[in-house]
């Protein structure tokens, strides 16, 4: 076979798929999506220099994150509905292209919305949605955060399924025996799982509460998962504790019913002091010290007779558990230096080592 016969029969294959090309008519359909990509743009503009200045002019801060949200995944679907209306032109592809474009079409616009939402909310923290925290505490936001991103897993993966007509009966019938491993296979997960929604209901805490597990824990709650629970010592140190554990271990929160707490600050005076004026002095400490809440007010104690000293206990209240620590430093530091300028004598022990001379 020579050169020539060769380059014959490619010019007849040639034509014959340009032919079998060109009655799908490929430009219409190219013009069809050019003229989508272009109210793609439209759209784009039209959110971009109109729906968010509008937005920004409103009070209520929802629609400008609702207009974030929803902008992008927008602007692709009019871009990807342009190859679905090329897809479904006529004449149709041939089998299975006519059934699986415009499947595959709808995944895509799915995909879109739904990676767009899962970012979004993983995104959301307390920065970028404070209009919400004015209205729920971030226990609850959280919580909601968390429930919503497994809900819309999920429903993208079942939607997902619908689009290419995958038969649910038999997944559904099998999810008793499904169920049954997973329940075995992963039933710390679950029992995390339902311990966060129980404490969630409980609202045992919520973040931003100072407390102390019956283990000794203490610290401030910085994340309420739904696995588990994430709370900040007082030395910086992250401890996450699986929410079975939180659900059933005894909780003291600091922070509840009110958030305030009170110091206890103990101090002895000796038997020959003025009491009026060791109560009028610790007052006086304690009205001096503004980081200290003004409600309820400071009391002074006398709570018994020790061995060598009268015991007083000074009561105050800190707006916040964390200050504890410093505020008990401050006020120690402060009664030592009033009393020290009123004359009031702090007792300690003192023992008294005679020595004598026995003769022989």
């Amino acid at each position: 076979m020579d050169y020539g016969t060769i380059l014959a029969i490619l010019k007849t294959q040639l034509s014959y798929s340009l032919n079998e090309i060109n009655q799908y008519h490929p430009g219409q359909r190219l013009l069809l999506i050019f003229v989508y990509a272009i109210l793609a743009k439209a759209a784009d503009l039209f959110i971009d220099r109109l729906l968010i200045r509008i937005a920004n002019r409103t009070h209520w801060q929802a629609d400008e994150r609702i207009i974030e949200i929803i902008h992008r995944p927008i602007c692709w679907s009019i871009f990807l509905l342009g190859f679905m209306h090329a897809a479904l032109t006529a004449p149709l592809p041939p089998p299975p292209w006519n059934s699986v474009l415009p499947d595959l079409i709808k995944t895509l616009i799915l995909a879109v919305w739904w990676i767009s939402l899962i970012r979004e909310i993983t995104a959301m923290d307390e920065n970028n949605m404070s209009w919400v925290l004015k209205k729920i505490d971030k226990t609850h936001f959280y919580m909601i955060k968390n429930i919503s991103r497994i809900i819309i897993l999920f429903t993208g993966i079942l939607w997902g399924l619908v689009i290419w007509k995958v038969n649910l009966t038999p997944l559904f019938a099998s999810a008793g025996i499904i169920g049954i491993a997973i329940a075995l296979a992963a039933r710390d997960t679950l029992a995390n799982f339902f311990g966060g929604i129980a404490l969630f209901i409980d609202a045992a805490y919520k973040v931003g509460d100072y407390i102390i597990l019956d283990s000794g824990e203490r610290g401030e709650v910085v994340e309420v998962g739904i696995r588990s629970t994430k709370i900040k010592t007082r030395d910086d140190i992250l401890i996450t504790i699986p929410n079975s554990i939180m659900s059933t271990t005894k909780i003291i929160n600091q922070s509840a019913p009110e958030p305030r707490y009170r110091i206890r600050i103990d101090v002895g005076v000796a038997y020959d002091s003025d009491l009026r004026l060791v109560e009028k002095t610790l007052i006086k400490v304690a009205s001096e010290n503004h980081a200290l809440a003004e409600k309820p007010e400071p009391r002074v104690r006398a709570r018994s007779f020790g061995e060598s000293a009268i015991l007083f206990q000074l009561l105050v209240w800190v707006q916040d558990p964390r200050d504890r620590g410093r505020e008990t430093h401050n006020l120690l530091r402060m009664i030592h230096s009033a009393f020290k300028d009123e004359g009031i004598t702090i007792p300690f022990p003192r023992q008294d080592v005679r020595l004598e001379k026995i003769d022989g």
